[in-house]
């Protein structure tokens, strides 16, 4: 029997998605880790290749987390297909912040640090709850202010602000599952 979409949104819903933020956390930990003890250069190519892991240290973590990403055996669920685009554009944004860092490479943390966090968004409407719109407005503002506001350290501050943001996120996804199991 075919599901609706609805139901499948609500199985989506429910799931736990501590292992992409997870990751994400671990990776701009990192990144924030270079800016301190690396120079530039290596700096920039830890966003890059950092940046374009998470999705795959996510799909490593979903195994210790529970929610298992590459399990064949769970029903085919459209909001996962829908998640993936999202993941496909924040990707894609790097046309964005490639050209803008030819121009000036500490455009980077501001661009891939802003771009990649749309994803946040349709996030929220998927599962109906705001800590996607928490993680995309907050990241996006505070990402801005400062690269505006600490041009010398913007490898190191930017990085870090966006590792709060996760453990907020991580925090508030957490509180949302527990809610959840409440019935509240």
């Amino acid at each position: 029997m075919k599901r609706t979409l609805e139901v499948q949104r609500i199985e989506f819903s429910n799931g736990k998605f501590m292992a992409t933020p997870l990751s994400g956390l671990i990776v701009w930990t990192l990144i924030g880790l270079c800016g301190i003890f690396f120079s530039p250069m290596v700096a920039v190519w830890s966003i890059f290749i950092g940046t374009g892991s998470i999705v795959y240290l996510g799909l490593f973590l979903s195994k210790f987390t529970g929610e298992h990403f590459m399990d064949k055996s769970k029903p085919k669920n459209e909001f996962d297909g829908l998640f993936m685009f999202t993941v496909a554009q924040a990707v894609l944004v790097y046309s964005i912040a490639i050209p803008f860092f030819l121009l000036d490479y500490t455009s980077l943390p501001l661009s891939v640090g802003i771009l990649t966090g749309l994803m946040w968004l349709p996030f929220s409407w998927i599962v109906k709850h705001w800590v996607g719109i928490f993680h995309t407005m907050t990241r996006t503002a505070v990402v801005l202010f400062l690269w505006y506001l600490l041009p010398e350290y913007r490898f190191v501050a930017i990085p870090f602000a966006i590792v709060f943001i996760y453990l907020a996120t991580l925090f508030i996804l957490n509180q949302r599952g527990k809610a959840d199991i409440k019935g509240v």
